[in-house]
C-alpha cells in the first residue's frame, strides 16, 4: 500500500526561538501517510501545512511512518567481517567537497549523513534520517526540519540544528561554484529555531520542484570540529570533520589504501531504514595503478569483491584457480539504474569544435559494431540516449507535450528537430573502419571548410591542421580507443592520445585542460535543479559538464523542469533536452551493459530480492563467518 502525507489547515508558523507551540495530534487515514500537524490557530493567517516522515514529488510513498524495514533488505543479516574493493589511481585528499583542489578517497562522503535519504526501490522518494518529521505549505514556500535528538558524531559529541545550519552556510559559501550559487537563488533566510528546528525559507523566484530534496541532502558536519580547527569546506585535507553515519575513518594511506570502521555507538543502529544495512564491521579500498594490477591482485585473494568493467576479462580471464576451486563465485546480476551517458567527451571550450559537422565526422569514424565484436565480445549494446529509459528516452518525431515543449522554443532549435526522429547513433560495419562512413565523413568536412592535402591531414581555408588530443590515464583503455585513433588518422585528424597518470589526468580535468576525453553525465530518472548544474550555461565551466556544453534552448528547458506539476510533465522536458542534446552532439555515444558483473569469494550473501535501481553490495549484502573460515583453512587468501 502507498502513502500520501494529508494535508490540514492549520495556523501557518510563527517565528519562534524555541517551539513551545507546538502542540500536536496524530492524524491517519487508511491508505495514506498517517502525519502530525500543528494544531494551534492564530486569528490572523492560516494555510495548509503538511507535515510527513518523508516526500516524493511527484507520487506516493512506498513506506508508512510506522515500516519495519525496507523490503529489499534481510532484517536478520549478521553483522561483522569486512568487504574489501580496489580502485584504480590515487587520492590525497579525504574531504569529499573538495573536488577542485585534490582527489578525494573513495567513500569519503560516506560518513556523513543526510536529513533525508532516498532508497534503492522508488524513484523520487525522500525519508527522514536525521529528522523525524518534516512541515511544509502547500505552496512549498518553506520547510522546517524536526531533527532527531537522539543523534551523535563519531567523536561522541550531540549532532543538534546548529550544525545542520552551519553545514549549510559552508556550501554557501565554499561550495564548488554551481552549487553555491545554487543554494543562494534556491534560500533566502536559514536559521534553527532551536536546538532541533531548522528551517529553509525558500526565494519567491526559486523553482518549486526539487525546493524540499535540495534541503533535505543537507548534511551534518561538525560545527564545533570546524571552529576549532579552522578547516575549510574547498580545501583538500585528511583531516574532515566526524560524521553522523555507522562508518567512520579509519586507516588511511594515502594512494594506497582507506578502511572504512563501524561506530560501535551509531545512534542509527535501530533505525526502520537502517535495519539490515551497513552489516560489515569494516570497508577497505585497496587502490591499484591499473586495473591488471587489481585483478591480479583480486585473484590472489588481495580483496575479495569486484566489480567488473572489462569485458576482456569478463570473457576469458575467470578462469583462475580460486573460480576452479569453487572459492570465487561470477555472477551478473540485474541492474536498473540509469547508465551513464558516455562516450568521448568534446570539450565545447574549444573552437576546433564549434562547427556540429566537424563532432559529426569525429563520432562517424568510430566503430561500435567492430568494437563490440571483436574487443568486447558482443556484450554491450550501443547507447543512444542520454536518458537510456523508456520513460525519458526520446523516439521517432517529437508528440503530445514533448512536442508542445519544442513549439515554445521553435526560435530557438533547428527544423530537424520537428521534421525529422530523434538522432540515433551511426551503425557501422565489420571492419575497423567504415569506408561508407569514412566516406561520409570527409563529406562532413569538406562542407565544413576543411580539405585534405597531399599528406592526407585536414587543413582549413588557413592552412591549419585540425590537431586533436585524446587525454586518458587507464592503461586498459588502450585497446579500445587505440583503433578509433587509427580511424581518425584516415580521416585527416592530426591526433595524439596522451596517456597521462591519475592526478596530472585529475587536474587536467580539473581544469578543462583538454580536448577529448572518454567520460559522460550523470543523470537521473527523476530530475530537477540538478539538470541545470549539469547542462546550464551559468554553470557550463563546471566540472560536472565535461563538454562545457551551453545552448539557451537546454537553460530554457533547465528552468522549466524544476516546475513540472507532474511526473509525465517533467518526463516530457527531458525527452525534449535529450532529443535536443542528442542533435548537438557533443558526445560521440558508446555501449552500456544493463547488468552488473561481479566477482566475489564466497562468503557474502544478498537477499532474494534485490532492489530495482541497487546492487548495494557495500549495504545490504552480509558476511557468512563460517563460509569465510572455511575458505580461509583451504587457503584461498594469500
Amino acid at each position: 500500500m502507498q502513502n500520501r502525507p494529508q494535508s490540514k489547515t492549520v495556523a501557518a508558523p510563527r517565528d519562534r526561538q524555541v517551539s513551545v507551540w507546538k502542540h500536536w495530534v496524530m492524524g491517519s487515514v487508511v491508505g495514506v501517510t498517517a502525519l502530525w500537524a500543528a494544531t494551534e490557530v492564530f486569528a490572523d493567517s492560516h494555510e495548509v501545512i503538511i507535515e510527513s516522515h518523508g516526500f516524493n514529488e511527484y507520487g506516493e510513498l512506498k513506506y508508512g511512518p510506522d515500516f519495519a524495514h525496507l523490503d529489499y533488505v534481510n532484517p536478520d543479516a549478521p553483522l561483522g567481517g569486512e568487504i574489501s574493493i580496489s580502485w584504480s589511481g590515487s587520492f590525497d585528499s579525504m574531504n569529499p567537497f573538495a573536488t577542485l583542489t585534490g582527489s578525494p578517497g573513495v567513500l569519503s562522503s560516506s560518513i556523513f549523513e543526510r536529513i533525508m535519504t532516498t532508497t534503492s526501490d522508488e524513484v523520487g522518494s525522500y525519508y527522514c534520517l536525521l529528522c523525524t518529521t518534516l512541515e511544509y505549505p502547500e505552496d512549498q514556500s518553506w520547510v522546517i526540519f524536526n531533527i532527531r535528538d537522539d543523534v551523535f558524531f563519531s567523536d561522541g559529541t550531540p549532532m543538534t540544528a546548529h550544525d545542520l545550519i552551519h553545514t549549510h552556510e559552508l556550501f554557501r559559501e565554499q561550495g564548488t561554484p554551481s552549487i553555491q550559487l545554487s543554494l543562494q537563488q534556491l534560500v533566502t533566510e536559514y536559521e534553527a529555531l532551536d536546538d532541533y528546528t531548522v528551517k529553509f525559507t525558500f526565494s519567491e523566484d526559486a523553482p518549486r520542484r526539487a525546493r524540499i530534496p535540495q534541503m533535505g541532502s543537507v548534511l551534518a558536519m561538525s560545527k564545533a570540529w570546524f571552529e576549532e580547527t579552522g578547516a575549510r569546506l574547498d580545501e583538500s585535507s585528511l583531516e574532515v570533520s566526524p560524521g553522523t553515519s555507522e562508518y567512520m575513518i579509519g586507516e588511511v594511506d594515502p594512494g594506497r589504501k582507506i578502511t572504512y570502521v563501524r561506530n560501535p555507538d551509531y545512534w542509527g543502529a535501530d533505525h526502520p531504514l537502517n535495519i539490515g544495512r551497513g552489516n560489515y564491521d569494516s570497508i577497505r579500498i585497496e587502490y591499484f595503478a591499473d586495473n591488471s594490477a587489481a585483478f591480479e591482485a583480486f585473484k590472489a585473494g588481495e580483496f575479495t569483491f569486484r566489480r567488473e568493467s572489462s569485458s576482456i576479462n569478463w570473457a576469458t580471464s575467470y578462469d583462475f584457480p580460486a573460480i576452479e576451486n569453487g572459492w570465487v563465485v561470477r555472477d551478473t546480476l540485474d541492474d536498473g539504474t540509469l547508465p551513464g551517458a558516455t562516450g568521448f567527451v568534446f570539450n565545447m571550450g574549444r573552437e576546433k569544435f564549434a562547427d556540429r559537422r566537424v563532432r559529426q565526422a569525429i563520432g562517424l569514424v568510430y566503430n561500435f559494431t567492430w568494437t563490440n565484436d571483436n574487443l568486447q565480445y558482443g556484450l554491450f549494446q550501443q547507447r543512444e540516449s542520454f536518458w537510456e529509459n523508456d520513460r525519458l528516452k526520446a523516439a521517432g518525431l517529437p508528440e503530445g507535450q514533448e512536442l508542445e515543449i519544442l513549439e515554445s522554443l521553435r526560435d530557438m532549435l533547428p527544423e530537424e528537430i520537428f521534421t525529422e526522429p530523434a538522432v540515433l547513433p551511426h551503425t557501422s560495419g565489420d571492419r575497423p573502419l567504415d569506408r561508407g562512413n569514412l566516406r561520409q565523413a570527409l563529406a562532413l568536412m569538406e562542407e565544413a571548410g576543411w580539405t585534405t592535402d597531399g599528406d592526407g591531414l585536414l587543413r582549413d581555408t588557413d592552412g591549419n591542421t585540425l590537431d586533436v588530443e585524446f587525454l586518458e590515464t587507464r592503461q586498459s583503455f588502450d585497446r579500445i580507443i587505440n583503433p578509433y585513433i587509427e580511424n581518425l588518422k584516415r580521416l585527416g585528424v592530426n591526433v595524439t592520445y596522451n596517456r597521462v597518470d591519475p592526478s596530472q589526468y585529475q587536474a587536467r580535468r580539473q581544469a578543462k585542460d583538454y580536448d577529448m576525453i572518454f567520460g559522460g553525465y550523470s543523470n537521473g530518472l527523476q530530475e530537477g535543479t540538478g539538470f541545470s548544474q549539469r547542462y546550464g550555461c551559468e554553470d557550463k565551466d563546471d566540472v560536472f559538464n565535461p563538454a562545457t556544453y551551453c545552448t539557451p534552448a537546454i537553460d530554457a528547458i533547465g528552468e522549466l523542469i524544476p516546475k513540472a506539476d507532474t511526473y509525465d510533465e517533467m518526463a516530457a522536458l527531458v525527452r525534449a533536452a535529450d532529443r535536443i542534446m542528442r542533435y548537438d552532439y557533443f558526445v560521440v555515444p558508446v555501449w552500456y551493459l544493463g547488468k552488473n558483473w561481479v566477482a566475489y569469494y564466497d562468503f557474502y550473501e544478498y537477499p532474494e530480492n534485490l532492489p530495482e535501481f541497487g546492487l548495494g553490495h557495500l549495504d545490504y549484502w552480509w558476511f557468512n563467518q563460517e563460509k569465510f573460515d572455511a575458505l580461509s583453512a583451504a587457503g584461498a587468501f594469500q
